[in-house]
């Protein structure tokens, strides 16, 4: 009989094995349970009766395939929710065609047009400038002077400065020490959907990733 048993219990487990695997798909919740159900029949069914399932293991069991399902809904939840974050995005950037954003810049693309903008200093220097590199490497300083704490405002005029069309590095350089970001406002041009997320087109910037954006409205405008 013990005999019997063990060859029993022997194929028993290398089924359920090969069931549990395929049971624990989280992305098919119903499958799951009908592959839990049969796995806890095929255990009544095959337990040796000197020595039954405790109850409780079957408690456990089912403890985790709900957990397992739970998880299942989490993870659809949080990417359902990725989905429309990612719409209402689309749809924020695609209501800025045509209006002025300042936005976050290492590198601006001079067309002959004006492109204005500002930057900020934690502490006053006495000699602050703005360096524009072409693609070959030559350099355009754009000298500010000495400036105080605080906001600084910059305008670029390509034509007074002899720059001609093209991509340019921004550097802002001052004597205290600082590197501060570049700001420049534009026009939205146009709005291009990619799979990093919107994607605008700043008049005097070029391609902009929608999270570089710092202001838009009436204070972009005036910057």
């Amino acid at each position: 009989m013990s005999s019997v048993n063990s060859a029993l219990d022997s194929s028993l487990a290398g089924n359920t094995i090969e069931q549990v695997k395929r049971a624990v798909n989280i992305s098919d919740a119903t499958t799951m349970e009908n592959n839990f159900i049969s796995l806890m029949v095929a255990q009544i069914k095959y337990q040796d009766p000197t020595k039954p399932v405790d109850s409780t293991e079957f408690l456990n069991q089912f403890s985790a395939m709900s957990q397992v399902k739970s998880m299942e809904n989490m993870a659809s939840l949080a990417q359902n929710n990725l989905v429309l974050m990612d719409n209402l995005q689309t749809l924020t950037a695609s209501g800025l065609v045509g209006q002025q954003v300042s936005v976050a810049v290492e590198t601006l693309e001079l067309d002959g047009t004006v492109v204005s903008g500002q930057f900020s200093l934690e502490h006053a220097s006495n000699r602050t400038s703005l360096v524009l590199t072409d693609s070959n490497g030559v350099q355009t300083a754009v000298e500010l002077g000495a400036r105080s704490a605080g906001a600084v405002p910059f305008r670029i005029d390509p034509a007074s400065l002899g720059l001609p069309a093209g991509r340019y590095s921004v550097v802002i350089e001052s004597d205290n020490g600082e590197y501060p970001q570049a700001e420049v406002a534009g026009r939205v041009d146009n709005v291009r959907v990619s799979a990093e997320g919107p994607v605008l087109q700043v008049q005097g910037v070029g391609s902009v990733p929608f999270y570089n954006i710092l202001e838009f409205g009436q204070g972009a405008a005036s910057a």
